[in-house]
């Protein structure tokens, strides 16, 4: 698409033939990053425009060019129509003397527009910036314009406002909906810009403020009940939504006027409408599991028809189970030992293989299972003796020995430029491999460089093929036989995340190899690529041959139907509840109904640190950069909670804030704190892995037997029993296989960390906080491949685990328990130690205090033999902790 600018009032648009854009009928100009390039959005009232392949600063100043030009018209405008600027000017102070409402830029636009005038049009206009306007301008316009050309002086107003409007509904907030609103509360259901942020916390009554809103525009008369459209993200939600609007109308719910629905019901009914009957839904979007259900059978499909992509799966899974990143990226040695593997060996980590046998790097995994994988014959470290030149023998171990061909296999960690990041490496490793050639043994080389460039494997296969050693792959069967259950469902779940991504921005397979180039393991990117491209084709193929539509493809169907105006938004204000979690075709579902209709306000409420649904799609940074991606905003804080008790509050706020891209919040509770309500408890087992299920069950006799001690402090007539949650990362750590246990004390109940969003107990117990694959944060989760898909992807480590793990942390009121691998314990443990100090409690599962190391704040001093006989105080974390201490 091309562009040219018209003088004075067109913008011409290329696209499959020219099109002039009256600077009037533009409503909106925004800057968007693709996954390559950037993009100018022009939004008119009937239909958007893109300009798409854009640099970031060429898209910026076509952005700025586009507006400034628009509002040169605009001023020109104004300026030689000032005749009617009296009518305009009485309007206005007609609104402004009586203080009986806020003043939101609609507002006055709204109230400009009832003139009719060029000068009015102008004035009322979305993209109006006085800022740009000339002094001697601003001048000429009679004084109430300043409402419109100050900024100063409209905020001056409104905060006047909202001071004498919290003094007149004092009463009316003090009893809403079976609640007494906090000031802040209030404050956001008074305030009423074009668009709206409401930053709320855990437990902060953010459905009380909405129902708050609608109650308090409905009184002021500012809108009709047919006016608000109220979108919830479940059924469940918009129930609950539903039945407290109108509870504090006290109206029937049927007898609502009021929309309040999910976005997919919203989408629904648009097409509805337009079309005269609904979309017909694929019949997997109803069922919990349908939709990994059609991924497994599109794969299995693909595995059968089509060679090539057998080939680059069976790589994936096998070869490229999680991307090599270099050690330098990781923040320490430890951090980096903990992604490769939860398994240690003399301080240093050890990386399973499909082999059965442990290595030591992600390249010397890839060799192994490419070697299983084609039933080659090898030795892992096989001590070797080599005859030296004065007739001695030496011992040596190389990486790799094949036996059919009596060949050593050394795999280098050198670069392309031949050096190491080891001292002394390379030096080692040339003399290394000069004693094999003078002993007269056979044997090759590979290096990370080629691991790196992606020649490793092609490599080893000719070296391989070149002593005669036959090479025969294993079938499917054998290999998903081998390999662990959570590598196939990693990817299965990529690629339902990956699939909603390219469909809803159209993204083409030359766009995700060119980003997979940008990723640190690039060979296992580009073939991942490959492999999703294929797989949300066939997926795009199963929609047009049942000529059927998914959820993704029904909101973006509504969104066309809106923008192209075949569908007429009668909303005026849009509410939206869990906005953290929306994602773009949601979003631009949103600006396409608040575009269409002029003056349409919007009211969002959610809490980015509670942002935990990338895999559905959803995009932290729409709520993170909400002006940027909505225009001008007033953004407010609930900052005071009604659930966790100060302590909880103040230590998960500072631990989730530690990521510097979440919104910053002061959380203050209700609650008062109660000293050590955090309790680590670390567990002992057996082999590598706790028995967290027996341990949680130990837990819970003791606190049904503890609360019954103390049942006069908070037994009352209907609470019969305080409520205990159990929480878990992955469901098959569910120790109750579905049916939670009695007890006369306490209610239990129990479900993992993301179904629990949303709700909250007394107690809560948060089961294998602890490192590895399946512990928090989840190391499987977080996968570098959603770069290929996310435009906007974050760069802190783990960014979305630690929203998950701040959820499980603020469902308590009363306490939560931590339940921890004892030589495992996850990073998140030292980081609440650090934050919560003393208040941090460890003790065992019966309740003793342990006696905490004090320099890694995560093992526990434990008595240890010494030389001679001697006893000393030891970490259990040792080697990794080598702390020491004398007995007392």
């Amino acid at each position: 698409m091309t562009l040219r600018l018209s003088l004075p009032a067109t913008i011409l648009m290329n696209q499959n033939g020219a099109e002039n854009l009256a600077c009037l009928n533009v409503v909106a100009i925004s800057v968007s990053k693709a996954l390559l390039w950037h993009s100018v959005e022009v939004r008119t009232r009937d239909q958007v425009y893109s300009l798409h392949c854009l640099g970031e600063e060429a898209a910026t100043r076509l952005a700025a060019d586009l507006y400034s030009f628009i509002n040169s018209y605009l001023f020109d405008l104004i300026g030689s129509d000032t005749e009617h600027l009296n009518a305009v000017d009485t309007k206005l102070m007609a609104i402004v003397e009586g203080q009986s409402q806020y003043l939101a830029h609609a507002d006055l636009a709204r109230a400009v527009a009832s003139v009719e005038s060029k000068a009015a049009a102008a004035l009322s206009h979305p993209l109006f910036d006085p800022e740009l306007m000339t002094s001697t301008l601003k001048a000429t316009l009679p004084r109430s314009l300043a409402f419109i050309t100050d900024p100063a002086v409209r905020h001056r107003y409104n905060d006047a406002f909202v001071s004498a409007e919290l003094a007149r509904y004092r009463s009316f907030f003090d009893d809403l909906d079976g609640h007494s609103l906090s000031d802040q509360q209030r404050e956001a259901c008074i305030r009423l810009e074009d668009n709206n942020l409401l930053v709320a916390s855990a437990g902060s009554g953010k459905s009380a403020t909405m129902v708050g809103k609608v109650a308090y525009v409905l009184d002021k008369k500012l809108y009709r009940p047919e006016d608000i459209l109220v979108l919830a993200f479940n059924k469940d939600a918009a129930h609950e939504l539903k039945e407290r609007v109108a509870r504090q109308l006290a109206v029937d719910p049927d007898d609502l006027k009021c929309k309040v629905t999910t976005f997919h019901a919203l989408g629904l009914g648009v097409i509805r409408e337009v079309e005269g009957q609904p979309p017909q839904l694929v019949n997997w979007v109803e069922h919990p599991a349908g939709e990994a259900k059609v991924i497994e059978q599109i794969i299995d499909e693909l595995l059968r028809s089509d060679p090539e992509f057998a080939r680059l799966w069976v790589n994936l899974l096998v070869l490229h189970p999680k991307a090599d990143i270099p050690a330098e990226v990781f923040d320490s040695k430890a951090d980096y030992d903990r992604y490769l593997s939860a398994r240690r060996r003399k301080g240093n980590a050890t990386i399973g293989t499909m082999a059965g046998i442990y290595v030591k790097s992600l390249q010397e995994q890839t060799i192994v299972n490419w070697l299983w994988l084609h039933s080659v014959e090898f030795e892992y470290e096989r001590q070797i003796p080599i005859e030296e030149d004065i007739g001695e023998i030496r011992h040596v171990h190389p990486d790799f020995h094949y036996p059919a061909s009596n060949t050593i296999h050394e795999h280098l960690a050198v670069n392309a430029d031949g050096s190491s990041p080891f001292e002394n490496y390379v030096t080692h490793a040339e003399q290394k491999m000069t004693a094999y050639h003078k002993a007269g043994m056979d044997v090759f080389q590979t290096t990370s460089a080629q691991a790196r460039d992606g020649s490793l494997l092609t490599a080893l296969q000719t070296e391989i093929t070149k002593r005669g050693i036959p090479l025969q792959q294993k079938s499917y069967t054998a290999i998903v036989k081998g390999l662990e259950p959570v590598v196939i469902k990693h990817y299965h779940k990529l690629i339902a995340v990956c699939i909603k991504h390219i469909r809803a921005s159209h993204l083409t397979l030359d766009m995700l190899l060119e980003r997979a180039k940008s990723l640190h393991d690039r060979t296992r990117a580009r073939e991942f690529a490959q492999v999703i491209w294929k797989i949300t084709e066939s997926y795009s193929r199963k929609l047009d041959q049942a000529k059927r539509i998914d959820f993704d493809s029904m909101i973006a169907n509504a969104t066309h139907l809106v923008e192209t105006r075949q569908y007429r938004s009668p909303y005026s204000l849009i509410l939206v509840d869990e906005f953290q979690d929306v994602s773009e075709p949601r979003a631009n579902l949103i600006k396409a109904l608040k575009h269409q209709k002029p003056f349409t306000k919007m009211f969002a409420v959610g809490d980015d640190w509670q942002s935990i649904y990338r895999f559905a799609g959803s995009d932290i940074t729409i709520f993170t950069q909400f002006e940027a991606n909505f225009g001008a905003s007033w953004q407010g804080r609930l900052e005071q909670t009604y659930r966790c008790n100060q302590l909880i509050a103040e230590t998960a706020a500072s631990f989730v804030q530690r990521n510097s891209a979440q919104l910053k919040k002061s959380v203050r509770s209700t609650r008062p704190t109660i000293p050590r309500s955090i309790r680590v408890i670390p567990i002992s087992g057996e082999g590598s892995k706790p028995e967290f299920g027996e341990a949680c069950h130990q837990l819970l006799q003791r606190l049904n037997s503890f609360l019954g001690g103390i049942s006069g402090q908070w037994r009352t007539k209907g609470r019969e029993k305080l409520n205990v949650m159990v929480l878990w990362r992955y469901n098959q750590l569910d120790p109750f296989k579905g049916t939670p246990p009695k007890f006369e004390n306490i209610e239990v109940s129990g479900l993992s960390f993301h179904r629990a969003k949303g709700l909250e107990a007394d107690y809560t117990i948060l089961l294998d906080v602890s490192e590895g694959d399946y512990g928090v944060p989840s190391r499987i989760e977080d996968d570098e491949l959603l770069n290929l898909v996310m435009p906007r992807p974050e760069s802190f480590e783990f960014a979305e685990e630690r929203r998950l793990f701040y959820v499980a942390l603020t469902r308590a009121s009363r306490g939560v328990f931590l339940l921890t691998n004892s030589r495992e314990p996850s990073r998140y443990i030292r980081e609440l130690s650090d934050i919560a100090g003393d208040d941090l409690r460890f003790e065992s599962i019966d309740g003793d205090p342990l006696h905490q190391c004090p320099k890694c704040r995560v093992g526990q001093l434990v008595e240890r033999n010494g030389r001679g006989n001697s006893r000393f105080l030891g970490c259990n974390q040792y080697p990794e902790c080598e702390h020491t201490a004398q007995l007392r």
